[in-house]
């Protein structure tokens, strides 16, 4: 059989990630990992995206402050990215940060428009994670941020119930006490 020499050689399409892109990847994420906010604002500038997500949904906000790197978060989000991208588990930034105690990463991601609630799907937020936790810092940066000590979970549990729950007798007592400041009357 001759080969037409008018027409093109088909062309493979492969749209997936050859190996060279994958690797790549992997090594913004660890970037992002480490907390490197020099390097990951050195490639935003030159068009890394900063939505980019892992294969567990996880984007390089979520990775930067589940690790604590409040310096990264602030370059991230000062890129555009987004504070309140979920994971595939439904998980936010604010709350991955609540649970590991980094009240800095928190109150960088609030100073830059995450949402105080950030509730997962099962309606737990930042501030029954960090309740549960004992993390007094984290509950009282919540509170003072908005974030809603009577707000209930899937199964019915407020912050303060999570936090006797789980033992942390500073963070029940602390909700407990804001409570008490929100139903005295004034001046009381």
């Amino acid at each position: 059989m001759q080969h037409d020499q008018n027409q093109e050689p088909t062309k493979q399409s492969n749209d997936a990630p050859d190996d060279d892109m994958i690797a790549f990847a992997s090594e913004v994420f660890d970037v992002a990992r480490r907390g490197d906010a020099a390097m990951l604002g050195a490639l935003l500038a030159k068009g890394l995206p900063p939505n980019l997500r892992n294969d567990k949904g996880d984007s390089l906000v979520m990775l930067a402050s589940y690790h604590g790197h409040a310096d990264a978060v602030r370059v991230l989000l000062e890129h555009k990215a987004d504070p309140d991208l979920r994971n595939d588990n439904g998980q936010t930034p604010i709350a991955g940060a609540a649970f590991k105690g980094f009240k800095n990463v928190i109150e960088t991601l609030l100073d830059h428009g995450a949402d105080v609630e950030g509730a997962s799907p099962d309606g737990r937020t930042a501030l029954m994670i960090a309740a549960m936790f004992n993390r007094v810092e984290i509950v009282d940066v919540l509170i003072a941020r908005g974030a809603n000590p009577d707000a209930r979970d899937a199964g019915g549990f407020s912050a303060r119930d999570a936090a006797e729950k789980m033992g942390a007798p500073d963070t029940a007592a602390r909700l407990a006490g804001a409570a008490d400041a929100r139903t005295r009357p004034p001046g009381a």
